[in-house]
C-alpha cells in the first residue's frame, strides 16, 4: 500500500503517577521494548515524513535513551495538556502535510488502523479514531448529532446523558496542520481539569463547517493506554497472545501459546517446535526442524537447522550449528560458536570460544577463551583457566583430540591434533600431537593414616 506523508506527532510527556516509578512511564517495556519504541516504529512503518515526540516528565531521559537521526523532539514544561502539547510539536511539522497524533502510552496501535484513519484525511476533514466499549469509564465520549459528530465532552465534564454514550474518543487524530495551527491557539482550559485539550478542537472544526469523520480499529485492545502496571502486565500478555497467534500461523508448534515470551524478534523456520516458558530476547533466529525444549532462554541468537535446545539452558549471544545438541541445563555465554553436530551437555559453560563439528562437551565442563577443532571428546570436569587475575588469555584445542576427565588447561597453551591428555592433567605447557599427556604427582598410600573426627563443641 502506497504511503500517505504525514506528519506524525507523539505525545509522551505525561508523567505516570500511577506507575510508582522513577522511569518515566514511556519508558516502561513492553515486549521486551519501551512503549514509546512501540509507537515510533508504528510511526516509521507508517511512512511518516516527520515525526515529533513531545516529552516532559523525566526530563532529557526519554531523547537520551531513544535518540535517533529520523527524530525531532518537542518539550512540553509545563504540562497543560494534550491541546498545549500538540502547540510545541507544531514548529517541527510540515504545514503542508496533514498531521496524526498518536500516544507513547498506547503501544499496540496497529498500522492497517491507522492507514484507514490517515485514509480520511483532506484539507477540509478531521479524522478521528473512535471505538465503541461495553465500559466507556474515563474515557472522553463522542457526542453526535443526527449521526454526525459535533464535540467530545471528557468525562469529568460529561452530564448523565453523555456518560451513558458508549462510543468513546481514543484521542488519536489526524488534523489539517493549517487547521491545528488555527485551532490550538484558541483552546481554553475551563474544565475540571484545568487543561487545553486537544479534543475541543473538534468543536471548533464543526464550527468552521469542517467534516469531522471517524474510524475505527479491528481490535478493542489497540487503543488501550497503560497508567498502571496492571494495565502495563494486561497489555503485555495480550501483546504475547499476538505474537503466538503469528507464530502458530506461520506453522510453530507452541507448546502452550501462553507459555511464551518473546521480548525482541523471533522468526522461525518451518517445523519449529517451542516448549514451555521460554523467553526469547533482542534477536533470535530458529532454522528448520529446531526444538527448544522447556524452560530456556535465547537472546541474540542463531540456531540453525535440525539442532535442538534441551532443558534449561541459557544461550547469549551465541550462535548453534545444524543439527547440535545444547543441554539440558547448559549455558552458552557471549562470543560462543558452535559448528555442526556439536554436543554440549549438562553443567557445561562455554564463553568466547569456537567450537567446531562434531565436537563434544557433555557434562560438567568449562571451556573459555578457546578455540577447538573437529571431533574433539572433552572430558567432565575439564576447564580452560583463562585468565591470570589480569588478562584473558586463549586456548587451542586442534583436531581429533581426546581429554581426559578433571583436566585443567592453564592457557596459552595449545593441544596439538590428535594428541591425548590423561585424566587428572594440569596442562602448562603446549601438548605435542598424537601423543599421550599426562600430569599427576605420584600415587602414595600413608599407612596409620586415620581421618579426623569432628571435635564437640
Amino acid at each position: 500500500m502506497t504511503a500517505t506523508p504525514i506528519n506524525v506527532v507523539i505525545l509522551a510527556a505525561g508523567k505516570g503517577k500511577r506507575m510508582r516509578s522513577e522511569l518515566p512511564k514511556v519508558l516502561h517495556p513492553i515486549a521486551g521494548k519501551a512503549m514509546l519504541c512501540h509507537v515510533i516504529d508504528t510511526a516509521r512503518a507508517l511512512g511518516a515524513v516527520r515525526i515529533c515526540v513531545v516529552y516532559g516528565h523525566g526530563g532529557e531521559i526519554v531523547p537520551h535513551t531513544l535518540a535517533a537521526d529520523d527524530l525531532l523532539w518537542a518539550k512540553q514544561e509545563p504540562q497543560l495538556g494534550t491541546g498545549h502539547a500538540v502547540l510545541q510539536a507544531l514548529p517541527h511539522l510540515d504545514p503542508a502535510l496533514p498531521t496524526l497524533v498518536l500516544y507513547g502510552d498506547v503501544p499496540l496501535i496497529q498500522v492497517d488502523t491507522l492507514r484507514k484513519l490517515v485514509a480520511l484525511a483532506g484539507d477540509d476533514t478531521l479524522a478521528l479514531l473512535t471505538v465503541v466499549m461495553d465500559d466507556p469509564h474515563g474515557y472522553g465520549r463522542i457526542v453526535r448529532l443526527h449521526g454526525q459528530i459535533v464535540r467530545i465532552v471528557e468525562e469529568k465534564d460529561a452530564d448523565d446523558a453523555e456518560r451513558g454514550i458508549r462510543e468513546v474518543n481514543t484521542g488519536i487524530i489526524v488534523a489539517p496542520t493549517g487547521a491545528l495551527r488555527r485551532w490550538l491557539p484558541q483552546l481554553g482550559n475551563r474544565n475540571a481539569q484545568g487543561e487545553y485539550y486537544l479534543t475541543d478542537t473538534t468543536a471548533i472544526a464543526v464550527a468552521e463547517g469542517i467534516a469531522v469523520k471517524a474510524a475505527h480499529p479491528a481490535n478493542g485492545w489497540e487503543v488501550e493506554g497503560i497508567n498502571s502496571k496492571i494495565q502495563l502486565a494486561a497489555l503485555e500478555r495480550i501483546q504475547q497472545g499476538n505474537v503466538a497467534r503469528r507464530l502458530l500461523d506461520d506453522g510453530v508448534m507452541l507448546a502452550d501459546p501462553a507459555r511464551i515470551d518473546v521480548r525482541g524478534e523471533l522468526t522461525c523456520g518451518r517445523d519449529v517446535s517451542i516448549d514451555v516458558n521460554n523467553v526469547f530476547e533482542g534477536r533470535v533466529d530458529l532454522g528448520d526442524g529446531v526444538a527448544i525444549g522447556p524452560n530456556c532462554v535465547l537472546r541474540n541468537v542463531t540456531v540453525a537447522a535440525g539442532a535442538r535446545i534441551q532443558a534449561f539452558c541459557h544461550i547469549e549471544d551465541a550462535t548453534v550449528g545444524a543439527n547440535s545438541v545444547v543441554g539440558p541445563y547448559a549455558r552458552l555465554r557471549p562470543g560462543t560458536e558452535l559448528g555442526e553436530d556439536v554436543h554440549i551437555g549438562n553443567f557445561v559453560e562455554i564463553k568466547n570460544s569456537r567450537i567446531a563439528a562434531h565436537s563434544k562437551a557433555n557434562h560438567l565442563a568449562y571451556i573459555g577463551d578457546a578455540t577447538i577443532g573437529s571431533r574433539v571428546n572433552v572430558g567432565a570436569g575439564t576447564i580452560t583457566c583463562n585468565y591470570d587475575g589480569a588478562n584473558k588469555h586463549r586456548t587451542v584445542i586442534e583436531d581429533d583430540v581426546f581429554i581426559g576427565s578433571d583436566t585443567q588447561l592453564v592457557a596459552p597453551v595449545t593441544v596439538g591434533r590428535g594428541a591425548t591428555l590423561g585424566a587428572g592433567t594440569t596442562l602448562t605447557r603446549d601438548a605435542p600431537a598424537d601423543q599421550l599427556t599426562v600430569s599427576r604427582a605420584r600415587q602414595v598410600s600413608v599407612a596409620g593414616w586415620k581421618r579426623p573426627v569432628k571435635t564437640k563443641k
